[in-house]
C-alpha cells in the first residue's frame, strides 16, 4: 500500500467511525451535555481524567471549559486531574499509580460534581478507582468509552452516561472522542449562554 492509500485509508475509516457515533451516540451526548450544563448551573465543578492520550482530551475538555470554547464567555469550573506532575508523582509515590485520580477526586469532589472520564478501553486501573471514588463522593459521572466498554461500563450507574465508542482502533477512537468532546463544549454554551 503506498503512502496516498494509507492515508486514504485512515480517513475512510475515521468517517466510517464518525458516521457510526453519529447514528448511536447522538442521545448520549445530548443527555450529557445536559447533565454538564446543570452541573455549572447548580454551582458544581466538572473533573476530568484519562491516561496518556486520554489524559490529553480530558486537559482539552477541561480547558476548553475554564478558558473559552468558539466564543466569548465567562470561565467555568473544570480541572483536569491530569496535570500537577507534583501531585501525581507523590500519589503514585506513597500510594500506587492507581490512585492518582482517585485521590484527587476524594480530595476536591462533591456530590452534584461531575467526572468526566476519557477511556479508549475502560479497563486502566486508575481511572477505575477515580470512578469508585467519584461514586463515593455522589458525584455523577460521564465516560466518554471504547471498544467494548471493559470493566468501566458495568460499575456506572442509571445517573451515569457512557458515550462508547466502539471502532476496534485506539487512534479512532481518540479522534471521536474529541468530535464527542466539542459537540459537548458547543452544547454546554447554548444551553448556558444561548445563541
Amino acid at each position: 500500500m503506498n503512502p496516498h492509500e494509507r492515508i486514504e485509508r485512515h480517513f475512510s475509516a475515521h468517517i466510517e467511525a464518525a458516521q457510526e457515533a453519529l447514528t448511536m451516540l447522538g442521545d448520549a451526548i445530548e443527555i450529557a451535555a445536559a447533565k454538564l450544563a446543570h452541573c455549572l448551573l447548580s454551582d458544581g465543578k466538572i473533573l476530568c481524567c484519562g491516561n496518556g492520550g486520554s489524559a490529553a482530551q480530558a486537559q482539552h475538555f477541561s480547558s476548553e471549559m475554564l478558558n473559552r470554547f468558539e466564543r466569548e464567555r465567562p470561565g467555568l469550573p473544570a480541572v483536569a486531574l491530569t496535570t500537577d506532575t507534583s501531585t501525581l508523582t507523590s500519589i503514585a509515590n506513597d500510594y500506587h499509580f492507581d490512585e492518582v485520580f482517585a485521590k484527587q477526586v476524594r480530595a476536591l469532589g462533591h456530590a452534584g460534581d461531575i467526572l468526566v472520564i476519557y477511556s479508549t478501553s475502560g479497563i486502566s486501573p486508575s481511572v477505575l478507582s477515580a470512578a469508585v471514588a467519584a461514586q463515593d463522593r455522589d458525584m455523577s459521572i460521564i465516560a466518554l468509552n471504547g471498544r467494548d466498554g471493559g470493566t468501566l461500563a458495568p460499575l456506572l450507574r442509571d445517573t451515569d452516561v457512557e458515550i462508547r465508542v466502539t471502532a476496534p482502533s485506539t487512534a479512532r477512537i481518540q479522534e471521536i472522542h474529541l468530535l464527542i468532546t466539542h459537540c459537548l463544549c458547543d452544547l454546554v454554551d447554548h444551553q448556558l449562554f444561548g445563541e
